[in-house]
């Protein structure tokens, strides 16, 4: 019994004496580790990038003026041949014109000889007049007794014999078909043996001094580029290529040209031109660079004019409603700037940035002012100290 006695108090005496756990908290605040930016305020050429297809700057469907049988064709006159401006495409038989010629010529001979020999009627009218006298006559009498009338009959006929005799030669010289310019043949439509009228569509070329590229822009986009007024100025430079079909690297130099008076009817944006020399690269200048096509689909590349004092951002640096996170102090600081424009890659701030600014460039998953942030400085920074 005292055994047992003794027992139950050391149990009781345990177990009333036993320390009792207390729970405390084990949570720690982390700051997030992020990778910032730091920007700075410069002067920046934007560059803006629009989508357009390559258009013939000079382009002519060659008709005949006269009517006739094709008896010589050029062997540059085929698709995709390259012609230089007055060298010859075709010839129409000249034989019937040549023959009018001919006969228009002598009738012009024969109203020169006519009025020679009216003038020489004249003189002797003028002998006979002087002989009688010419009191008594009227002015009309005068005219008529002077043979003035017959004159004028014979001069206007000289003239029409004139007129008729350089139609035929015109005539003539218009069976030999020359290209109007420089050029590149992009279809033709008769050969030896066709006979043509003169509504007859021969073939169709484009002139290869300069293409044109059609693109449209954002209205707002206008008062950054450069554009001419007259034919004497060059814009802004512009690169062209073509991504999908163009090895990498590859571009052709242009500029702005002008602007279209008049809005895209589907888009609503602005129409440009821009111009591009030697577009299928014929010049030592260009050569080894592609040649462009018409109705190719091309991207263009545009330098805008340099913007002062501005911050810039990269566009993936914006988050939603525009607003751009900096790391301030070591916490978040969501912040929406003034962004004056904005081109294919980067947004130009002009307000709401300062030099030296922290701008985070990875995303978080917890976005609240004031939430606790870290580089990967910041963390090597703090393990030398805790080493230290």
């Amino acid at each position: 019994m005292i055994i047992l006695v003794i027992a139950a108090l050391a149990v009781y005496i345990i177990f009333s004496t036993e320390p009792t756990a207390q729970s405390e908290g084990a949570t720690k605040k982390t700051a997030m580790l992020v990778s910032v930016d730091t920007v700075y305020h410069g002067d920046f050429i934007p560059e803006f990038i629009a989508t357009g297809t390559v258009e013939a700057e000079e382009e002519v469907r060659l008709n005949s003026m006269v009517s006739g049988q094709v008896i010589e064709r050029k062997s540059n006159f085929a698709p995709g041949g390259l012609v230089q401006k007055g060298e010859i495409l075709l010839k129409i038989d000249p034989a019937d014109f040549q023959n009018q010629m001919e006969l228009r010529r002598s009738e012009l001979l024969q109203a020169q000889s006519d009025l020679e020999v009216e003038l020489g009627r004249q003189h002797i009218a003028e002998q006979d007049l002087a002989l009688v006298g010419e009191d008594s006559l009227s002015e009309n009498q005068r005219s008529l007794v002077l043979r003035k009338p017959q004159l004028a009959a014979v001069r206007a006929q000289v003239k029409f014999a004139e007129a008729s005799y350089d139609q035929a030669q015109l005539n003539l010289e218009r069976t030999v078909i020359t290209a109007p310019f420089d050029a590149q043949v992009l279809s033709q439509n008769v050969t030896v043996g066709s006979r043509v009228g003169v509504t007859d569509n021969l073939g169709r070329l484009v002139g290869v001094d300069h293409y044109w590229v059609n693109i449209t822009l954002p209205v707002d986009k206008l008062k950054r580029l450069s554009i001419p007024g007259n034919r004497n100025t060059r814009g802004a430079a512009v690169d062209i290529r073509n991504t999908s079909s163009w090895p990498e690297g590859e571009v052709r130099s242009g500029y702005l040209y002008r602007q279209v008076g008049a809005l895209d009817p589907r888009t609503r944006l602005a129409r440009v031109l821009i111009r591009i020399p030697d577009p299928l690269s014929q010049y030592q200048s260009h050569q080894g660079l592609p040649r462009l096509l018409i109705g190719e689909f091309v991207e263009a590349r545009i330098k805008g004019e340099t913007i002062k004092d501005v911050v810039r951002l990269d566009r993936d640096y914006l988050r939603n409603n525009q607003t751009v996170w900096v790391m301030e102090g070591g916490e978040l600081s969501i912040r929406k700037p003034a962004i004056i424009v904005m081109d294919a890659d980067y947004a130009y701030v002009y307000e709401g940035l300062d030099d030296g600014d922290l701008v985070v460039t990875s995303n978080i998953s917890t976005v609240t002012d004031g939430i606790p942030l870290r580089t990967e400085m910041d963390t090597i920074t703090n393990e030398n100290e805790s080493m230290q």
